[in-house]
């Protein structure tokens, strides 16, 4: 199973390497939100996390990975399921919070 997480990691950096444009302006964003926008974000992320994630499988725990593989992970999912980036940018910032 560990060679299969490797796997996937590996895929998901090579898509990130290649082209991430979608979540960059949302980065520059997230760096300027305030304490108050960020926890709103989170909240937010909370809430679509088991109703986007959990339709096509088990959601995992925030702590399971690295913000950065989490970046690319929700990535790849963003395109697997259509999301917007308003909502893959907050699903993103509640795993990035769930170390």
């Amino acid at each position: 199973m560990a060679t299969n997480r490797k796997k996937i990691l590996a895929a998901l950096a090579l898509a990130v390497a290649v082209g991430s444009a979608w979540l960059r302006p949302g980065a520059a964003a997230a760096q300027a939100m305030t304490q108050s926008q960020r926890q709103q974000l989170f909240l937010r992320g909370a809430q679509l996390w088991p109703v986007k994630c959990m339709q096509c499988h088990n959601a995992r725990p925030g702590g399971e990975f690295t913000p950065e593989q989490w970046k690319a992970i929700v990535m790849h999912m963003r395109t697997l399921a259509n999301l917007p980036p308003e909502d893959a940018q907050a699903v993103l910032e509640y795993l990035k919070g769930g170390r």
